[in-house]
């Protein structure tokens, strides 16, 4: 389904199924699930990169709720996402396809048999922009249901059944705000719910290893398919915009970035699915050079992407799923903001530097406008980020000179 279409369904449609489902009575809330045998559901459908983002929450989980058994309801295009990241067994991960509306209705009646059927005792909706989250843990019969809430905020109504209702603060990062979700499982007292901070060791991000067969097998291919590459240090960029393209910093600035790399000996790799061929020609054809390779749609599964990172001396990346891969390796990358703020949503990793350009109306992608921009694609904000400033970073960040002038 195209994205304003599932706007459309969840503004129109979602809120009316949220009007009737809060006129059933309120299940009552219970004082707690029992750690050692309790059943938990985690709805998480957006974008893969909040699942990377998400990790600190499982952490969480894990160690507060040691004996119990995690279910995670995503779109079925991110469960490849989820088995990489190897945070619950593979026959926990319940999925609902998401591009077309047939496919979604039959997922979702297969899905609320399975949960009534397991007897969730709490579910946690880390949803922000759509009420079919919410609408499923109303479905999935667990006493205990945990998601966002406006409070006294305007915005975001999905419903009045969610009988743990935790603030939603767009002011803190959305991996405190999904560990809070997983705090306020154990408090029930009191609103807004969870007025105290958790431990800081949860929220460390693992690095994923790539064994030795999948390190030598990708260096194999790469060697064949991109013979001139060999012995030459590998920058990985990524231009494409994902589902947002309004989160895109401009694909010319991408050809004069890639253009002053090779000038100093780096090879260009431009990362991103099939449908990103079209970017990556651009940039080659402005680059004119056999040391700007496309590898979009070159590899095959998320953990091979992960061990190309690892390969790679630098990741330039639009805000999305690469940038929060990049923090499960230890490549450094530099990721661009403006429709979205890195104070939200920046990756969880050290090695990674946010560029963004606070104008007066970013960040303008919210919980509260479906993540719909009123700039009507002029993302001024991106525009403002100049390729003078990112080739300077980059060089930082590969430890080489600027003494040459940037090539425009």
């Amino acid at each position: 389904m195209k994205i304003e279409f599932q706007r459309k369904i969840d503004r129109v449609v979602g809120k009316v199924l949220c009007r009737l489902l809060s006129l059933f009575p309120r299940k009552k809330d219970k004082e707690g699930i029992t750690p050692s045998s309790s059943k938990i559901l985690v709805i998480l459908l957006s974008e893969m990169g909040s699942l990377v983002l998400a990790h600190p929450m499982f952490t969480y989980l894990k160690k507060h709720h040691p004996g119990a058994k995690i279910f995670v309801l995503v779109f079925k295009k991110n469960r490849e996402c989820l088995e990489t990241l190897n945070i619950v067994p593979s026959s926990n991960i319940l999925t609902v396809h998401g591009d077309s509306l047939t496919a979604l209705l039959k997922d979702s009646i297969r899905f609320v048999f399975k949960m009534r059927k397991e007897k969730i005792d709490g579910v946690i909706d880390c949803e922000l922009f759509s009420r079919i989250s919410s609408i499923y843990a109303f479905l999935s019969g667990a006493g205990l249901r945990v998601g966002f809430h406006p409070h006294t905020q305007e915005g975001l109504y999905r419903g009045d059944f969610i009988n743990r209702p935790v603030l939603y603060n767009p002011y803190r990062h959305i991996s405190r705000q999904f560990v809070t979700l997983a705090t306020a499982m154990e408090n029930g007292n009191g609103f807004p719910l969870v007025k105290r901070n958790v431990d800081e060791d949860v929220f460390g991000i693992p690095t994923l290893n790539p064994d030795a067969d999948q390190q030598e097998l990708l260096k194999i291919r790469l060697k064949r398919d991109f013979p001139e590459t060999t012995g030459k240090e590998l920058v990985l960029l990524y231009p494409g915009g994902g589902l947002l393209p309004i989160r895109a910093w401009p694909l010319n600035n991408y050809c004069t970035i890639a253009m002053n790399l090779i000038a100093k000996g780096y090879v260009v790799g431009i990362i991103g699915m099939k449908e990103d061929a079209p970017l990556a020609e651009v940039i080659s054809s402005k680059c004119q050079s056999q040391y700007c390779i496309d590898l979009t749609g070159y590899t095959r599964t998320i953990m091979e992407l992960i061990t190309l990172l690892h390969f790679g001396s630098l990741l330039i990346t639009n805000d999305g799923g690469p940038g929060h891969f990049a923090s499960l390796t230890p490549i450094p990358s530099i990721i661009f903001f403006g429709p979205e703020t890195p104070a939200l949503y920046g990756p969880l990793s050290e090695k990674a530097v946010s560029l963004y350009e606070p104008l007066p109306c970013s960040p303008c992608v919210t919980a509260y406008n479906h993540r719909k921009s009123p700039c009507d694609g002029n993302n001024v904000c991106l525009k403002a980020i100049h390729p003078e400033e990112v080739f300077d970073k980059a060089c930082e960040l590969l430890k080489i000179d600027t003494i040459s002038p940037i090539i425009l």
